[in-house]
């Protein structure tokens, strides 16, 4: 299904010139390209190295920023239009700080659009800045509905709801609001103006119930958000393990050549099967635990020796990280019909509470 109000508002767009000054600058951007462009084609294994904080040019018109993980901001990607710049994802208002400036760099067309690719801070939360920038956010049906299920504060339930939990530690939430998105699409909206097309795809359930992937089929860039990173970054908890495997099968149908993940550096296709093996690892190791009696607690016995064995294949050993064991909890929950692994900040504060 075609967001046909996205695409028709856009169909009069006029060709503006890069002013001077940064004609150059997209020059030296764009040499630097057709030899990243090669090494993808021959390496197919290729992972790009980590370029935090840098303005990265996936093709012209396209960019990729990666995140710096210290002040927990997500990797960000823009994409200029003839008549405006779509933003994807949100990040925290500490990033559209940091971001905000460097799209400006490249364009003088003003934003008008983030996609948040899922409901979480790292990716949502920073809203409120890019509408006062002047964007209007979007997310699919099911990013605003997770949204409605942990915004407990927001939405009147429960005071402390994820944006509340976040504010404690965050200077830039507690300064800012939540901005939930407030344009809303089902499976598909595009953005086409002849010249680029942007189609924002919900494929499934996988890293939460509600992952937007922003496919370029003329470049075959895809831009993953956090259903496909590239690192030990795969918090599981809102999203189911077993439905993920699919959604990653429904992503490499679509034939990237180019993928830019919502945490790591940039990749190609192959970076899809390298997190669908990580993921089937583990379902293959959780799997005989879901049917002993004390199967939770053997299993929990058991994590250092399964991330041992983990860590032997190259392929995958660098998504094993701090979330290991609460991924394997997520995958026996997923089988068992328990819910484990997920961030429950009400918890969170009443144990905070007791120490």
């Amino acid at each position: 299904m075609e967001n046909r109000r996205a695409r028709g508002s856009h169909s009069f767009f006029k060709r503006r010139l890069a002013p001077a000054s940064l004609r150059g600058y997209r020059g030296r951007m764009k040499a630097t390209l057709l030899p990243f462009m090669a090494a993808l084609s021959l390496a197919g294994s290729l992972q790009a190295a980590d370029k935090i904080g840098e303005i990265q040019l996936v093709a012209p018109n396209v960019y990729f920023h990666q995140g710096d993980l210290s002040k927990g901001h997500c990797n960000q990607g823009w994409i200029v239009f003839k008549d405006f710049v779509l933003v994807i994802d949100g990040n925290f208002p500490s990033g559209v700080e940091e971001v905000l400036p460097k799209i400006k760099a490249t364009s003088k067309k003003p934003i008008k659009y983030v996609v948040d690719t899922h409901h979480h801070g790292d990716h949502a939360y920073g809203n409120q800045a890019w509408a006062e920038a002047g964007a209007t956010p979007i997310a699919s049906e099911g990013a605003l509905a997770e949204m409605k299920k942990y915004e407990t504060g927001y939405y009147g339930r429960h005071p402390l709801g994820r944006w509340e939990w976040a504010a404690k530690s965050r200077a830039d939430v507690r300064n800012s609001k939540l901005l939930p998105p407030q344009i809303i699409f089902k499976d598909k909206m595009v953005f086409d103006d002849g010249t680029m097309r942007a189609e924002l795809l919900y494929l499934g359930n996988a890293h939460t119930h509600g992952d937007v992937f922003v496919w370029l089929p003329k470049q075959r860039i895809l831009f993953s958000g956090d259903a496909c990173v590239n690192g030990p970054y795969n918090y599981m908890g809102d999203g189911n393990s077993i439905d993920w495997l699919k959604t990653l099968d429904a992503a490499k149908e679509l034939k990237p050549k180019i993928m830019c993940p919502g945490h790591g550096g940039m990749a190609t296709a192959s970076l899809i099967d390298d997190q669908k093996t990580y993921f089937t690892t583990l379902h293959r190791l959780v799997k005989p635990f879901t049917t002993k009696k004390a199967g939770q607690q053997m299993l929990t016995a058991q994590t250092g020796l399964l991330r041992k064995q983990v860590v032997k294949n190259k392929q995958i050993a660098r998504y094993v990280g701090d979330k290991f064991p609460d991924q394997l909890q997520k995958i026996f929950g997923d089988y068992t019909g328990q819910t484990l692994g997920r961030l429950d900040v009400q918890k969170k504060a009443a144990e905070e509470e007791k120490k």
